[in-house]
């Protein structure tokens, strides 16, 4: 009976959430807002830390987030990272290569030392500071490819080089965060460092994830071919299976699980298959990806928040911004020798999304972190995905203007 009342509340949960989005995504549509933010907004309205905690049957809530609601929310962020990567073929990847290794690794350097010196400056302990600083390395670009993809510039080249630095970045933030879990979990804390070790995860990280990306692009296109599977559906559920089964094979040797989506993505991208696999997968993120902006809503809880809190997030939150614009945004603009495409490419890296919620549960777990410190990053990660899709569209739409202006003043200058 448990299995079924659980099954009921994933079910109500997801209906409530799913129909919430959708209409704040009506209304920011109006307001010629990013769409993103009203489904991430949709979450923390109606979520059981706020509206939904005034909705209850049966002396219990009725939108709860559960474990199956977190999963599905996970299974989102693989499909929106699965849509990102059949954007992106191999040879352009390897192309952007040293811009994207340069923007994605000093987006994590600069950030997590950064993090260090501040927070052990304001008398956190090592371990703690540590974990802060892991948290703000991370970047979530499933909400920069939604705006990206908004504006129809998935195919610019600050787009490519976002979507490349990225997935660097956030290869190099789970090896970060495997290196930093590994002290929590040891007695010696953070005198167990050896810089051997910590070199030896990284590497050990990096280099599964360049065998996945060879076997996914020699692998996958032999077996999605519309040659083998001619039953209608089958090119799109084989395609499906493959990306979750990466998805699955990076998430068990210790990689985040949108990296192999990513590279089963890029694999598919220059087969015969790509439009009847980008237009089916389309659909599906039109569910997925909602869902997964509104899980992330919900799941933040500001009612604990007092001045102490407010004061210590503020930090948190301007060392977050300013070391993603510099880390990432001034190394672009010299790959990209422009000031507004290196620009778009710091304000893309800003959003920390999932994988800092993931540390600062991390942290929670370990008792590393103090609840209050939990909430702080919470917000942090709140204000980022706020601020990211807001900032990048105000930058496209000075483009836009500068563009319209342009165009007018050759009209004026043409001879009669």
């Amino acid at each position: 009976m448990a299995a079924e009342a659980q099954f009921i509340e994933t079910i109500i949960g997801i209906g409530i959430l799913l129909f919430a989005a959708k209409l704040m995504a009506e209304i920011f549509l109006r307001l010629k807002l990013p769409i993103v933010l009203g489904e991430l907004l949709a979450g923390m309205i109606v979520g059981p830390f706020a509206l939904g905690q005034f909705f209850v049957l049966d002396g219990k809530q009725l939108l709860q987030i559960n474990d199956e609601i977190k999963i599905l929310g996970e299974m989102g962020a693989i499909v929106i990272l699965f849509m990102a990567g059949l954007e992106m073929t191999p040879k352009e990847f390897l192309k952007g290569g040293k811009a994207s290794f340069t923007v994605g690794t000093l987006g994590v350097v600069v950030p997590f030392f950064a993090g260090l010196m501040v927070f052990q400056f304001f008398g956190f302990e090592a371990l703690e500071s540590m974990l802060i600083a892991t948290a703000l390395t991370a970047t979530s670009i499933a909400i920069s490819i939604q705006v990206l993809s908004e504006f129809g510039k998935l195919k610019a080249p600050e787009a490519r080089l976002i979507i490349g630095a990225a997935v660097v970045d956030d290869i190099l933030a789970i090896a970060v965060l495997s290196v930093v879990i590994s002290i929590t979990g040891s007695d010696a804390g953070i005198e167990s460092i050896n810089i051997t070790d910590v070199t030896i995860t990284i590497l050990q990280v990096l280099g599964f994830f360049a065998i996945m990306l060879v076997v996914a692009v020699v692998v996958i296109p032999k077996i999605i071919t519309p040659r083998l599977w001619k039953a209608k559906g089958s090119v799109e559920g084989i395609a499906t299976a493959s990306f979750f089964g990466a998805a699955a094979l990076a998430g068990s040797i210790g990689l985040s699980p949108i990296v192999g989506a990513f590279a089963v993505g890029m694999a598919l991208s220059t087969t015969k298959v790509f439009e009847k696999v980008e237009n089916y997968i389309g659909k599906i993120g039109l569910i997925f990806a909602p869902l997964f902006f509104a899980i992330i809503g919900a799941q933040v809880d500001l009612r604990a928040v007092d001045l102490n809190i407010l004061m210590i997030s503020g930090v948190i939150i301007a060392v977050a911004i300013s070391t993603k614009l510099l880390g990432c945004g001034l190394p672009a603009m010299l790959f990209l020798k422009s000031k507004a495409q290196g620009m778009r490419v710091g304000i893309g890296m800003i959003s920390r999304g999932e994988v800092g919620l993931i540390v600062a549960g991390v942290g929670v777990t370990a008792g590393v972190l103090t609840s209050e410190v939990y909430s702080t990053i919470v917000i942090m990660v709140a204000v980022t995905t706020i601020i990211t899709p807001i900032w990048l569209k105000i930058e496209y739409r000075k483009e836009q203007r500068k563009g319209s202006s342009e165009s007018e003043q050759s009209i004026e200058q043409k001879p009669e």
